[in-house]
Order: structure tokens, then sequence, then C-alpha cells
């Protein structure tokens, strides 16, 4: 259903920042090439106040893969998410997790915006406030991250830590030389 040359994902009872859509369409309009941008988040509370500020990296793909860190606000260059099939069924509560994998495979230029655009609403019930409020999508993003790595050729597996993160073991395919250096 989507016109426009971006979409911007982002949770319906969210909070974006008054210059959110035009710090975004003034990275896209000098950089040409991205085809996925994210910024920092924090979070803000039923009262309004506003904490958890997240500084996020610069892209990391093997971070990407232990944690959906970019999550919102993120902007997706439509005809890249066309080509790729959009969300699909199947990662009911990481359908953004799976679709961002997805995307970041393919991209030719990833941007972050290294400034809050987005607050992230902390509420009984959110997977803001309480990381098992939603048990499934823990599940979800295995799934999504152990079909990454299955696309982009890594052997291994992918396990849910007790923090609530997922933890890639790698299969090694040939026996690894070890120095070890001694000053």
């Amino acid at each position: 259903a989507v016109r426009g040359e971006f979409i911007g994902l982002l949770d319906h009872d969210d909070l974006l920042t008054a210059d959110a859509l035009e710090t975004v369409q003034k990275l896209l309009i000098e950089n040409s090439d991205v085809d996925y941008v994210y910024s920092d988040e924090d979070k803000v509370n039923e009262e309004g106040h506003f904490f958890g500020h997240f500084s996020k990296p610069r892209f990391s793909p093997e971070r990407l893969r232990g944690q959906n860190y970019c999550c919102h606000f993120s902007v997706i260059r439509t005809s890249l998410a066309q080509q790729l099939g959009g969300f699909r069924e199947g990662f009911d509560g990481s359908q953004d997790y799976d679709l961002f994998l997805r995307i970041t495979e393919q991209a030719r230029a990833i941007a972050h915006i290294p400034k809050v655009l987005y607050h992230w609403r902390s509420i009984k019930g959110s997977a803001s406030l309480d990381a098992e409020a939603k048990p499934y999508a823990l599940i979800a993003a295995q799934k999504a991250v152990q079909e990454h790595l299955d696309r982009v050729g890594i052997p291994g597996t992918v396990e849910t830590t007790p923090e609530f993160y997922l933890k890639t073991i790698r299969t090694l395919t040939q026996r690894p030389r070890v120095s070890i250096i001694i000053p």
C-alpha cells in the first residue's frame, strides 16, 4: 500500500521529535545511495518523562545478529523493501527485525543518525518496559537471525541468552591457527 519512496517504521503509540522527518529527509537528499536509516532513541513513560537514552553504534552486522539495536526510528527505501517481500508471516513480534536483517544484507548504504529522533513509549505490557512481556517475539527473532545466517552463508546456530539477547554459535569449518605472543 506504500506509495512513497521511503517507509518510516515506528510503533503506533510512540513519539517522533519535531525535527525527525526533516533530519532524515536532509540525510537522504545528501546521500542518494542510502537505502536504510536508523536513529538513536530513548523511552518515555506514562507521565511523559524521558529516560533510557540509547546512543546506537554505527552499523554492525555482528551486533545486529545479537540484538535488534536499530529498531526505531528506521526508514527504508520502499523499492528495496518490496523487492525483498516486505514483512513476512511467521515473524510476529520480530517482523521488523526480520526485515532489517534482509534489508541490511542488500542495502547499498546504511546510515545512522546519532541523535534521538524517536521516543519509545514504556507502558505496562510493552517490551520496552519488560523484555519478557512478549516471549513469542524472542522466538521469532531467533528464527529471523537463523535464516539470516543461512542466507549469508555463516554456518552456525542461534541461541537465546538469559538477558534476552541472541547468541550465534558458529560452526568451525576448519581448525584455526592460534598464536600466543608473550612480550
